[in-house]
């Protein structure tokens, strides 16, 4: 049985979008694949990890992964669980309007120079609209085109997403945080657990994690914590049970902090997707 689900969510001329589930039941590196076609993968649910010759990128809901045309790379699960991924793959022309200049390799074939970046909290919801609106069917093919060209524009752009800038050794060390985290979401770390489990001094690892993601390391759990609320909202009927269930210590804390990122309570957002 195949590890992969696969739903066609929208295919116009334009953009092409699908749902794509992985059980994760392989642990170890996969053997190696490329895409006949540039794709921007937006992982939603879970976590794995992408190599690309000798470059590792973990990949979660924070962040953009680049599949580029007839690139090789390999896929594992270091942490149980599977994952869950939101995968678009816009017309070229499309795409290099779109795509700054200086984000593309020279060359004929369209390919980014990096392997992800980090959106922010705006773009998480936008991925989240599309995928909710086009699985229930409720989204007109004009709206969703607009929405993936929306989501696209907005991970693309310089103001609203970041590329993580450090040796490759302090950007190993930043990511095994990242899978630290990714383990359970809904425990309240402490910096010393976390520290502990990547094998440095707690100052040494929030100096190393701030310079890498431009953000504290608590901050980027809760942006975590906050993707998964958006992936349940159409699950739960118990809106105080999902933030007890992320590790959020009150509804109201829940809510404040969905609020902050979102700009709307995570009720509000719900009606926004079920109304639809």
């Amino acid at each position: 049985m195949s590890q992969f689900k696969v739903q066609l969510l929208l295919d116009t001329g334009i953009v092409k979008v699908r749902d794509i589930v992985c059980s994760g039941e392989c642990r170890h590196r996969s053997d190696e694949e490329c895409t006949s076609a540039t794709h921007l993968v937006f992982p939603y649910r879970g976590v794995f990890v992408r190599h690309v010759g000798r470059n590792d990128a973990v990949a979660e809901a924070n962040q953009l992964l680049f599949f580029n045309e007839a690139e090789p790379y390999q896929v594992s699960h270091p942490v149980e669980g599977g994952d869950a991924c939101l995968d678009l793959v816009i017309e070229e022309g499309q795409l290099r309007e779109l795509a700054p200049k200086d984000q593309l390799r020279a060359g004929g074939v369209l390919a980014f120079r990096r392997q992800r970046r980090r959106i922010d909290p705006r773009a998480q919801a936008l991925v989240a609209l599309l995928r909710h609106s086009l699985s229930r069917n409720v989204a007109e093919t004009l709206e969703a085109e607009t929405l993936a060209l929306t989501l696209v524009r907005r991970s693309l752009g310089e103001r609203t997403s970041h590329v993580a800038g450090a040796s490759p050794g302090r950007q190993k060390l930043v990511d095994r945080a990242k899978l630290v985290l990714s383990s359970d979401l809904s425990r309240r770390w402490t910096l010393a657990e976390i520290a502990a489990e990547v094998g440095v001094s707690p100052v040494y690892l929030t100096q190393m994690f701030q310079q890498v993601e431009a953000m504290p390391l608590y901050r980027y759990h809760l942006r975590l914590r906050l993707a998964r609320a958006l992936d349940l909202l159409g699950r739960y009927d118990n809106l105080t049970a999902l933030g007890m269930d992320l590790g959020f210590s009150s509804h109201s804390h829940f809510s404040a902090s969905f609020r902050q990122a979102y700009g709307r309570t995570p009720a509000e957002f719900q009606r926004s997707i079920r109304s639809r």
